[in-house]
């Protein structure tokens, strides 16, 4: 079963990923049931209030769940909160095993998903896939285990290494095709953040075009002005560290940092960067008076540089995505 338990992982982490813009501030999670006979019916989490992945499959399923495997991307939950515990609801549909990629830290599950379906003789195997999967949920495992969001910086930069212009034009570096990759990470995160800066020179609204999705909250780091387009937006200052644990308590699970280039320097100095997202345009400025990506001191020598790995290079038209990780993090999107 070997084989057939990782493809069916892997058809769950598929479910996943295409509620990724929609269920926060719930995991966004898929299931997959594979009866006796052979049959699959799937789900995945519903928007906030609806059911989890574990519900919407058993649903499709029906009495042929009895005696089925449930599979899972992240452990069922055993708690009362939006939606009934799923535990529950797979002991009474006669389960006889469920497997798991990872488990679910939130001090409310924390393992006791998993000790409840073997008290009720279910079989239970935890970690298949689990590095595709804990990949996937980076921003929710690390909400659930230090309070803080998941911070995404997010750069639009021609090959030279500039995002914009001496006169400070950058409209645009990039295509259509990576500002609608832009778009859809706006999407998947909880709130998008810039300086108060950016907000007088562009007077960006922020808003999610192009892809579907919801409008993230706006962050304004500092004050912005009354007649702003980003307005409703919450302003914020002071430390970043302070900034990123107030974030994480009002439920920002993965933050957007989009500039400008003193912000990205600010998140950057302080480590407090998990995933570095790069727009790469055939450009050249062809001088050295152009914006810069960081506005602030640098490493001072070459042995006190910051080394990360890249974890993804996609085409986007004429442009390159590339994301950077922290050396050691899982790659995933």
């Amino acid at each position: 079963m070997a084989g057939d338990d990782e493809e069916l992982m892997r058809r769950a982490i598929e479910m996943a990923a295409s509620v990724r813009a929609t269920t926060s501030p719930n995991p966004w999670v898929g299931c997959v049931i594979a009866t006796v006979d052979g049959a699959t019916f799937e789900g995945a989490t519903q928007p906030p209030g609806g059911p989890h992945a574990e519900i919407v499959a058993l649903a499709a399923a029906g009495e042929r769940a009895r005696r089925a495997t449930l599979y899972s991307t992240l452990e069922p939950c055993a708690h009362h909160g939006r939606t009934p515990p799923c535990t529950d609801a797979i002991i009474a549909a006669g389960v006889s095993r469920v497997v798991v990629g990872v488990a679910d830290p939130d001090p409310l599950v924390a393992g006791r998903g998993t000790a409840a379906l073997r008290r009720a003789g279910v079989m239970v195997e935890l970690g298949l896939c689990a590095e595709e999967v804990s990949a996937q949920l980076q921003p929710y495992l690390k909400h659930r285990t230090t309070g803080r969001p998941w911070v995404v910086l997010k750069l639009a930069v021609s090959l030279d290494g500039r995002t914009a212009a001496p006169d400070g034009t950058s409209r645009w570096i990039t295509g259509e095709a990576a500002r609608t990759d832009a778009h859809r990470l706006r999407a998947e995160s909880d709130a998008v953040l810039v300086g108060a800066g950016t907000v007088r020179a562009d007077d960006p609204s922020l808003t999610v075009r192009a892809v579907g999705g919801p409008d993230p909250q706006r962050v304004v780091l500092g004050s912005a002005p009354d007649d702003a387009r980003i307005r409703p937006a919450w302003e914020v200052s002071g430390d970043l560290g302070d900034v990123l644990d107030d974030l994480g308590q009002r439920g920002v699970m993965q933050l957007l940092v989009e500039g400008g280039a003193g912000v990205a320097h600010g998140f950057h100095a302080a480590g407090l960067v998990d995933r570095y997202v790069f727009y790469l345009a055939p450009v050249l400025f062809g001088g050295d008076d152009g914006r810069p990506l960081f506005a602030g001191p640098g490493a001072p020598t070459i042995d006190e540089v910051w080394r990360g790995r890249i974890v993804d290079v996609t085409p986007l038209g004429g442009d390159l995505r590339v994301e950077l990780a922290t050396a050691g993090e899982p790659a995933g999107r």
